[in-house]
């Protein structure tokens, strides 16, 4: 599916973070800003990121106003962007991903991470739960294996990816082993790309969260259209150049299915009933805000005793996710202490 891209250059600057390791929870962000612990403050600080990563600086531009920013009609760019992001911000010195695989817009991800973190907060008398006790299946990990990247950075979390796509998979291992992150990271393959936790799950395994980035389309035709439509949207589409119909890329079952990104999470939602025992949280983004009544109504259907929704925003970009548990206040705690 294609991704809106990262917050330009050129944004107003924020307030100054907290320190990342707070381990309290924090209020939702004002609209239109990351989450205070996101990393990814202010301005881009293009001379430390080519400083963590020098092949940025053949891809960096200025733009209208005179600031440095790169291309991000250009996948190679983007790719490289994200690369010194990592480097700079996180301490990943080796990350690369296949051509015309997904390329995530790494502040959104971090901000859903945190807000999943103020959640489980919410369950261990308002401190995030920090450490490998934690432990978090990424459902669709990707061939960037962002998720588990940045939840091991800000946390300290277990992660185990998930995924149908051997070749994104072997990509995801290839990050992993390039810095050393076998003991943090492990991913499985889902070998029925029809199931999302059957066949999956082994009987004894536990996890305090589930997270997911859904296929958001219903069909090929509709990922280009919408990706053409962004680029429409920032003044960027040019009669007299080719651009490229996913500017962030993206495998078929990585940008849509059947029915689209509201199919899925109801499968999503009416599959997580028969592990409810084994998940503390389920969670799953939401692009679009039309599809949460089919959700919701999915999920009181089976039984969940909870729901959240938590919002999120980057400039002109609004987002969700939505989460769920099958157990009670009392439980969640017990289950955070004891583990």
């Amino acid at each position: 599916m294609s991704r809106p891209p990262q917050r330009p250059a050129t944004a107003a600057p924020r307030k100054p973070k907290p320190n990342s390791k707070s381990n309290a929870a924090t209020p939702p962000q004002a609209k239109g800003q990351l989450h205070p612990r996101n990393r990814h403050q202010g301005r881009y600080d293009f001379p430390a990121l080519i400083k963590a990563c020098p092949a940025l600086a053949e891809f960096v531009i200025l733009n209208p106003y005179g600031k440095q920013s790169i291309d991000f009609a250009n996948p190679a760019a983007v790719r490289v962007f994200n690369r010194a992001l990592l480097a700079q911000l996180y301490g990943i010195q080796h990350w690369d991903i296949p051509p015309g695989y997904l390329c995530p817009p790494v502040p959104g991800r971090a901000d859903y991470l945190h807000g999943l973190a103020d959640l489980l907060a919410t369950d261990n008398d308002g401190a995030i739960p920090r450490g490998a006790a934690v432990r978090v299946l990424d459902i669709g990990t990707g061939a960037n294996c962002i998720y588990p990247l940045l939840g091991q950075a800000d946390y300290g979390w277990q992660f185990l990816g998930a995924d149908i796509d051997p070749q994104a998979l072997a990509s995801a291992q290839a990050i992993i082993r390039a810095n050393g992150l076998q003991s943090r990271i492990e991913l499985r393959q889902q070998v029925s790309p029809e199931q999302i936790f059957d066949g999956l799950l082994q009987p004894d395994e536990r996890f305090t969260l589930t997270l997911c980035n859904p296929p958001f389309h219903s069909s090929a035709a509709e990922a280009a259209s919408g990706s053409q439509r962004k680029w429409k949207n920032l003044g960027k589409l040019d009669p007299s150049r080719k651009l490229p119909a996913l500017n962030f890329g993206g495998q078929s079952n990585e940008l849509w299915c059947p029915g689209g990104e509201a199919t899925f999470v109801q499968r999503m939602v009416r599959e997580s009933r028969a592990v409810a025992g084994q998940v503390l949280w389920f969670s799953c983004l939401i692009s679009k805000a039309g599809n949460l009544p089919l959700v919701q109504a999915a999920l009181r259907s089976v039984g969940a005793v909870e729901q959240h929704i938590g919002e999120m925003s980057q400039g002109q970009k609004q987002s969700r996710f939505i989460a769920w548990t099958f157990h009670d206040r009392a439980s969640r705690s017990a289950w955070l202490k004891a583990h």
